[in-house]
């Protein structure tokens, strides 16, 4: 088998919804081969994220940049002291990018690392979408949800759909910090549905509460499809009524939020060892 090292992100997850390790992590680098000095490494699976095999999909995202940003293959390959033929390579998907050359192509392109790693630039409009839909669900009683919990559900409906479909439902990506996992945007999201009139938020002792306001109904959810829709709702009436501590003690107990070092992205993949009971 392929050691671990040598995989991205995307057949790293693959490997992982498929059971094949899904045992835990110990027993994960002892079927896989990775040495034993990453036991205690928390920086493991950011490594493992960040080898750039240049897959189909990465390949034609890598162009699409390129082409985007308004760069010649020539501008670019010198960017990578590489030649245009190397670069060509790239494209095509036939040659892989070393996490030098990633990184390179990331600041050229305004992207994150992470971004570029999984082919994917985050729908921020999608991400505000989500916000309004769970509020649209009432997962409290009283229609108000508080700021940290609201994060927590967004949370949630990210790494439950990547669980299902390998794939994040908005491309965010979230950080670990004390009161995460939550992504960079988040609080812009809530500023901006605010000064749109589309959420009210009030101050309910030390917790800031969100509710959506009279012209939120009207606002359309077109990015959302049918089926993510009714992850959110099912996500919002399991919490419905829970206290923000509950579900912060639940995102902090899983595996991706555990492995993840403190202020760093959380691979979305390490979702997959999670039992399905364990997701949201």
């Amino acid at each position: 088998m392929e050691c671990i090292e040598n995989l991205g992100l995307m057949q790293m997850a693959r490997l992982l919804k498929c059971g094949i390790i899904r045992q835990g992590i110990n027993q994960t680098q002892s079927a896989l081969g990775v040495s034993e000095r990453y036991t205690q490494d928390v920086h493991i699976f950011r490594h493992l994220c960040y080898t750039v095999h240049m897959t189909k999909e990465r390949a034609l995202f890598t162009k699409s940049l390129r082409v985007k940003h308004g760069f010649s293959q020539i501008i670019v390959a010198d960017k990578l002291g590489i030649s245009r033929t190397s670069y060509i390579a790239v494209e095509n998907g036939t040659r892989e990018l070393s996490l030098d050359e990633a990184q390179t192509l990331a600041q050229l392109y305004g992207v994150s690392l992470n971004e570029f790693s999984s082919s994917v630039v985050p729908n921020y409009e999608k991400y505000k979408q989500m916000l309004l839909a769970f509020l649209r669900a009432s997962p409290d009683t009283r229609g108000k949800v508080p700021k940290t919990k609201l994060a927590k559900l967004l949370y949630l409906a990210d790494f439950a759909w990547f669980y299902n479909h390998l794939e994040s439902m908005s491309g965010m990506q979230y950080r670990r910090i004390q009161f995460g996992p939550v992504p960079d945007h988040y609080f812009l999201a809530v500023d901006e549905l605010f000064e749109s009139g589309k959420i009210s938020i009030d101050k309910e002792g030390e917790a800031f509460m969100i509710a959506p306001t009279g012209s939120s109904p009207t606002t359309s959810l077109d990015l959302l499809s049918k089926e993510e829709t009714g992850l959110i709702s099912e996500i919002a009436k399991k919490w419905r009524g829970k206290r923000t501590q509950e579900i912060v003690d639940f995102t902090h107990h899983q595996l991706p939020y555990r492995i993840a070092a403190e202020n760093e992205i959380i691979p979305y993949s390490l979702i997959t060892q999670e039992d399905p009971d364990h997701v949201f």
